[in-house]
Order: structure tokens, then sequence, then C-alpha cells
């Protein structure tokens, strides 16, 4: 049994922002030598995701809008009991949810098992601060 376990890190300046951490998740699979197995990759933070998807800017624009619609930014504790708290990133708590906090990829003959177009993505809906991901790999 080989495993690996990897912490990217992210510091995303803008509010919201997605980032194709694909290639970061491969050199990583690369390191554990792992041929067949699970790749686990998970936001460490309660206001980031990750997810998997296309890589198209019209699909990010899309979404970018879809989640702002779903939970808008509002710093004032009025729309939000959470941020009565001194937070003003209820929000980003709302988003996270809705995209997810993690993936798990099948991993064959030493590389990540995607369908057509698939690549990971970390979402950052509260930017600013300091986050990691998650980069576990484990099998044979």
């Amino acid at each position: 049994m080989k495993s690996l376990t990897r912490y990217l890190k992210f510091r995303v300046p803008e509010r919201m922002d997605f980032i194709n951490i694909t290639s970061q998740v491969e050199e990583a699979l690369e390191e554990s030598r792992v041929q067949e197995g699970l790749c686990l990759v998970n936001a460490m933070h309660i206001t980031a995701s990750v997810f998997i998807n296309d890589d198209e800017p019209g699909l990010h624009h899309d979404y970018k809008r879809w989640l702002e619609e779903l939970a808008p930014f509002d710093p004032s504790p009025e729309r939000y009991h959470h941020n009565r708290t001194g937070e003003d990133n209820a929000d980003a708590h709302h988003k996270r949810q809705i995209m997810g906090r993690e993936v798990v990829v099948a991993i064959t003959k030493g590389r990540l098992d995607f369908g057509p177009w698939e690549q990971i993505f970390y979402g950052e809906f509260d930017g600013r601060r300091d986050k990691r991901v998650l980069v576990k790999m484990i099998g044979e």
C-alpha cells in the first residue's frame, strides 16, 4: 500500500474565483507512484470548495453569477444572522455548501481517471485569507 499527503496553499485576492488545480494534483499523483487507487482532494476551509467540471471561462462566469444570485454578498447583519457574530462571510458558507467540500477521483494505471473535459478546481468564496487544500493518494 502506497500513500501520499500533500497540502496546496492558496491566497486568492478576489473574493470569489476558481483555480484549476488539476496539474498540481497530477504532480502529487506522480510523486506518490500509486498506480491503482483513490485520490481525495478537499478544501480545508468552510468558505472554499473543491469540485470537478469543465475548464471553460463562460461556465465559470455563469457559476459566479448563479452563486451570487443564490447567496449574494452582503456584509450587513440584516440579511444573514451569521454576520451578527462579527463576520461578513455568510454568503461564502452558502456558496461552499452548494459547490461541495471535496472530490474523490479513481486512479487507474497511474493516472487520474477522468471523463471527457473533467478538471479539478479550487473554488474560493471568501478571498483575502490563507487557505489549504488536502490532496491524499492511497493505493497500490
